[in-house]
């Protein structure tokens, strides 16, 4: 047991820590997650289906992540085509956060524009800004490792490094999670001070870009058809959006998958066979493992106004959740490498639909039966849930590290990471059709008249239909495409 504790402390340098702080930057942005959702709860008249709908707009940036990764292998801004982009992100990320200072503070720098439409636009920028750091980070990566040894302790080290950068993402969302949570509740009439606080989230991201000292980059021929493929793809995602094009969700996302599987499949066809077979099984998993749909912002909205969760309840789970996920992804740091993905990966599905079962008996009332606290339910149930949520990811980027090919690493992480982003807007627009067809409301007033009315009768359909197909689909995949069976 000591030397499971002991693992991530033996394998970590110092050379990691500047690394690290871009990680825990990224991490941090769960900061304001609490205060932003029971803003908008309250201010905005934004349906369920509507908040899905953005989440997979959202979701675009990363979908995207090709075009900044070819980027930052092959154009330098300001003679860097490494650091210059961390500088961009953070500027980016101060100004969403100046733009909801001013919405949620009621300023008047904002009064010509609705809040909805402030909102979104901040949400964008801030996307924006996260990719690009995550982009760079992820590539950086592979170059902080020391470069005199074996190519198998080479890839060791890689193991090591994404498991720190989860640890070090973890372990943000877990203390800025809580703190942003209980000074949500303190400043609940006043919520635009947890934005102003969050202006620390960029300033961490430049501190550790600033310090970082990586292994010499060569700066690589452009990539023709990611870069400008790319930058046509997102014009072209701009326009639908902005145009309000019919299923215009629907086709971005036909169209990504598309892009993106032939942009990977020209990327790896140097590989071996055995390697592309492995690369492309897991993948398949992975891609139906994340696009499960979720029930939706209607399950925290039955919370707060059923159950009576506020702003410091949310922050305790959110301290719990982060807390334990943190200590299970360091005393499995030493294992979790080993497991085979296929395995993993039933392994999390079964867990995951047990730990549903909790939410899903309280919205029945079964746990005032039972004589149980709706708030101990919830703690436990988190508790329990909370240590595997990261594991499959870390599988997938060990793989994306170990495979990345020289000269091409930006675009390859981004590629790989495009495609499982792709895999969450498929997640969330299933999200959105089971909320179109589930329909859950709360009350919405305006100008103190009742415009939206509570609704949460359809509430347990939809639980129980997420939580079915979240077991099924992903065990069928899994058993047919374990990678390696014979």
């Amino acid at each position: 047991m000591l030397d499971v504790f002991l693992t991530p402390i033996r394998a970590f340098r110092m050379r990691y820590i500047p690394l690290l702080l871009i990680y825990f930057s990224y991490g941090s942005g769960v900061f304001v997650a609490i205060a932003e959702n029971f803003w908008v709860k309250d201010t905005l008249d934004m349906s369920a289906s509507d908040l899905a709908e953005l989440a997979v707009w959202l979701g675009v940036p990363w979908t995207a992540k090709m075009i900044f990764g070819s980027m930052v292998d092959s154009v330098n801004i300001f003679g860097s085509n490494r650091k210059s982009y961390v500088y961009i992100g953070a500027v980016l990320i101060t100004i969403s956060s100046l733009m909801m200072i001013a919405v949620v503070g009621d300023h008047a720098i904002v009064e010509e524009f609705s809040k909805k439409a402030v909102y979104v636009f901040a949400s964008v920028i801030a996307v924006v800004g996260f990719v690009m750091q995550d982009v760079v980070a992820d590539t950086m990566t592979t170059e902080v490792i020391d470069k005199n040894q074996s190519q198998e302790a080479i890839n060791q080290e890689l193991v090591t490094i994404q498991v720190l950068a989860r640890l070090s993402l973890g372990f943000a969302i877990f203390i800025t999670g809580w703190i942003g949570g209980e000074l949500a509740d303190v400043f609940h009439d006043n919520r635009q001070v947890i934005f102003q606080i969050a202006l620390f989230i960029p300033l961490l991201s430049i501190l550790g870009v600033t310090l970082v000292k990586l292994n010499p980059v060569p700066v690589s021929p452009i990539n023709k058809h990611v870069l400008f493929g790319g930058l046509i793809f997102a014009v072209f995602i701009v326009l639908m959006g902005y145009n309000d094009v019919p299923y215009s969700q629907e086709i971005v996302f036909v169209i990504s998958l598309s892009v993106v599987l032939y942009l990977l499949s020209d990327l790896i066809n140097d590989l071996d066979a055995n390697t592309i077979r492995h690369i492309k099984m897991a993948m398949i998993i992975i891609f139906v493992y994340r696009a499960m749909p979720s029930v939706g912002a209607g399950l925290s909205w039955w919370e707060i106004d059923i159950l009576g969760f506020d702003e410091s309840f949310f922050a305790k789970l959110s301290a719990i959740g982060g807390g334990i996920a943190l200590a299970g992804m360091w005393f499995l740091a030493k294992f979790i490498i080993k497991r085979d993905i296929a395995e993993v990966l039933i392994f999390l599905t079964i867990i995951g639909t047990l730990l549903s079962l909790p939410i899903l008996a309280m919205y029945y009332d079964i746990h005032t039966m039972l004589g149980f606290d709706a708030r101990t339910v919830a703690l436990v149930d988190t508790a329990m849930a909370s240590p595997f949520d990261y594991i499959a990811q870390v599988l997938m980027l060990t793989l994306v590290a170990i495979y990345a090919p020289e000269g091409k690493k930006g675009t390859w992480f981004a590629l790989m990471a495009s495609l499982m982003n792709i895999a969450l807007s498929a997640g969330g627009l299933f999200t959105k059709y089971l909320n179109q067809f589930f329909v859950v409301s709360r009350e919405v007033i305006t100008d103190s008249v009742v415009t939206t009315a509570e609704s949460y009768t359809e509430l347990g359909s939809l639980l129980w239909v997420v939580i079915i197909i979240g077991f099924v689909v992903p065990i069928i995949t899994i058993i047919k495409y374990n990678p390696n069976k014979e």
